[in-house]
């Protein structure tokens, strides 16, 4: 059984045609494709001289063992599992060795191009989601309710402040949690019917961003759930949701897009929220400028 060589095949299919190889496959090209079997995730991570002497073969018993299921060499064989890590499919601590497997094999121009293709895609595709009518009402719900909790941790804690940082300029409605010291169910304890919360979080599904949505419901708040699949467990609960992309060549998801949609989320805020929000805003500036936190203009 042979598969195309290309990386539209998913690992799990080029497995399949492995193991139905088997039986055809000489006794050391068989040690080979059974140490792939076994150890799949090693794939993406090892060169052919690596995983040869882990599978104790020569590195061009791997290329037959390529060859059999329809690739030109052992490049092409891996390259539907590391195509896998780009898009997520595999553990963080994988991802981190993927990365420096592409140091070691001088592939960071890849690497590099990679980073930028995944940060523009993650964007368009974000965008491509969601709607202005959509971002014009979780901007609605934000500036009519009385308190905006911002709920983000782990990397998406400095997203959540960033906004709310933002927001400080214009509007004192709007905080980041958990606050220092804090946590998030008990910052919600003032929260009231009618208040908003924004909540974020991607896979792996952070439990206290979970846990916090759910009591937030039952208290009456309205959620503006971001996330990176429909199905993520924020996103049913939520009033507004946006499903974000995420996919990054890295080990942990990509806050590109995040904090792109946050950033116009604000702008819509700022657009939409009374005109004082603009003599605030220029106050604010003019106050740092007396207080000579900006460098003075050339």
């Amino acid at each position: 059984m042979n598969v195309p060589n290309t990386v539209s095949q998913p690992p799990q299919a080029v497995l399949e045609a492995l193991s139905a190889e088997l039986e055809n496959l000489t006794p050391e090209t068989r040690k080979a494709a059974a140490y792939v079997l076994e150890n799949p995730n090693d794939v993406s991570v090892s060169s052919i001289r690596e995983i040869a002497d882990a599978a104790n073969v020569k590195p061009n018993t791997f290329v037959r063992m390529a060859r059999s299921v329809g690739f030109d060499g052992y490049e092409d064989f891996r390259e539907p599992f590391r195509d896998e890590i780009r898009k997520g499919g595999v553990s963080f601590p994988d991802r981190a060795r993927w990365l420096q497997s592409l140091a070691k094999g001088g592939e960071l121009s890849k690497l590099y191009a990679d980073m930028a293709a995944s940060a523009i895609r993650n964007i368009e595709e974000t965008f491509a989601a969601t709607s202005d009518g959509a971002m014009k009402l979780a901007a609605d719900a934000i500036v009519a309710a009385r308190r905006t909790f911002v709920l983000g941790v782990g990397v998406n804690s400095s997203n959540a402040r960033n906004f709310t940082y933002l927001a400080d300029m214009a509007v004192d409605t709007i905080e980041a949690i958990p606050r220092y010291g804090s946590n998030a169910i008990d910052d919600l304890a003032r929260a009231e019917a009618g208040d908003v919360l924004i909540a974020m979080t991607c896979k792996p599904y952070r439990s206290e961003v979970v846990d916090a949505v759910e009591l937030a419901r039952e208290q009456g708040l309205t959620i503006i759930a971001i996330s990176d699949s429909p199905a993520s467990p924020i996103v049913i609960a939520g009033d507004h949701a946006f499903v974000i992309d995420a996919d990054t060549p890295q080990f942990f998801p990509s806050s590109v897009a995040t904090i792109a949609l946050l950033e116009t989320l604000m702008a819509f805020v700022i657009a939409d929220a009374d005109p004082k929000v603009i003599s605030n805003i220029e106050r604010f500036h003019a106050r740092r400028h007396a207080l000579g936190i900006y460098s003075a203009d050339e």
